[in-house]
């Protein structure tokens, strides 16, 4: 079989890494296709994958329109010489076209439910895979598994923090860091959002520098004086920084959800949220969700606070953690036997949802 996966975000790479390294081993061919937000070529490069790179992503809305066009068309010209038996995505319009017009296969990914994006991909597609939390997402071609495309890489069975990143974040075994995740807002979903502000930005950090070592993963350039937290480590690294953390600050929803299903406390602040990790909070107590508004955005740096006091939380949140993944399958060993097996897995997850917790 020839799978062409296309990436638009780094974390795309990672939900995908294994189950291309699986499928490679049962003598499947992979070819990756990504355009370039931030780190998308570095990992793609590292963990060894054959990629095209389309240039660079557009941040205005007049840009967005003109990359449509040509992504569009690079991805159709790529599929067309690639010949792939089936295209995957996480909510990919470029595959969802190209597909369609090559009279192929595409299965994609979906966590993020922004409706601009999916209406179109949706006539296009195949199947879109989501989690089984409550979305608005209706449509015969959903089939929902018991998972968060985080848990692809993230997954005991398939991932072990290694303590040496310590050592390259400069702090001791039994020494206590956060780390703040800042993104850029320019993704088609962030339209409207903006975020913290700087100040709470930097009150954030100053607060929480009373208490422990502070780390900064932005996508965009810092102030001044917030340059020297900038995390020292290269970025196929951070889940092992993460998973050592006693909390993560993010506007970031997929590194939040990251943390919680490694069983570390995550704040996440976003105007409007996303399922996943509400249910990451209602269901295993695992996230705090907070809004945008400046009343919220202090809310959270004293919900940071009160987690960084608790000497007990990282021995709470691991308990809380193993709720949450006796509830959830191997998300990569389902999506393995459900791209081999396709149309067949289609069916039979229609028919028998519970065929999944083989994969557990």
């Amino acid at each position: 079989m020839r799978i062409l996966i296309d990436i638009g975000h780094p974390a795309h790479v990672h939900y995908f890494k294994h189950f291309a390294w699986e499928m490679q081993k049962k003598g499947h061919t992979i070819f990756f296709t990504c355009r370039e937000k931030e780190f998308e070529k570095y990992l793609l490069n590292y963990y060894g994958f054959e990629f095209k790179s389309f240039g660079k992503k557009y941040k205005s809305l007049t840009g967005k329109i003109l990359g449509l066009i040509k992504f569009d068309i690079k991805e159709f010209f790529t599929g067309l010489k690639f010949k792939p038996d089936i295209f995957l995505s996480a909510g990919s319009i470029y595959a969802a076209h190209a597909s369609w017009l090559l009279g192929k296969t595409h299965i994609t990914l979906e966590d993020t439910f922004n409706f601009e994006q999916i209406k179109l991909y949706l006539p296009f597609t195949d199947v879109v895979l989501t989690g089984d939390y409550e979305h608005p997402l209706k449509s015969r071609k959903v089939i929902q598994y018991a998972g968060y495309q985080e848990l692809a890489y993230l997954h005991p069975k398939i991932f072990q923090p290694d303590k040496n990143i310590l050592k390259e974040l400069g702090v001791s075994e039994n020494e206590k860091y956060v780390i703040l995740r800042f993104v850029a807002w320019n993704a088609s979903h962030d339209i409207g959002l903006k975020g913290i502000s700087v100040e709470n930005k930097i009150k954030a950090v100053k607060e929480f520098e009373m208490f422990l070592k502070v780390f900064i993963s932005s996508e965009i350039t810092l102030p001044k004086e917030l340059e020297k937290y900038k995390i020292p480590i290269s970025p196929h690294k951070m889940h092992e920084a993460i998973a050592y953390a006693s909390l993560l600050f993010s506007e970031s929803s997929t590194m939040a959800s990251e943390a919680a299903v490694l069983g570390v406390p995550s704040i996440f602040i976003d105007k409007k949220g996303r399922y996943y990790t509400k249910e990451e909070q209602y269901k295993y107590n695992l996230v705090f969700n907070f809004s945008e508004t400046l009343d919220e955005q202090l809310q959270a740096i004293n919900q940071g606070i009160d987690l960084i006091k608790n000497n007990n939380v990282n021995e709470i949140w691991q308990l809380k953690r193993q709720k949450m993944l006796a509830d959830k399958i191997d998300v990569t060993a389902f999506l393995v036997w459900f791209v081999e097996n396709y149309p067949e897995s289609f069916r039979i997850m229609k028919q028998n949802p519970h065929y999944q917790y083989n994969f557990k």
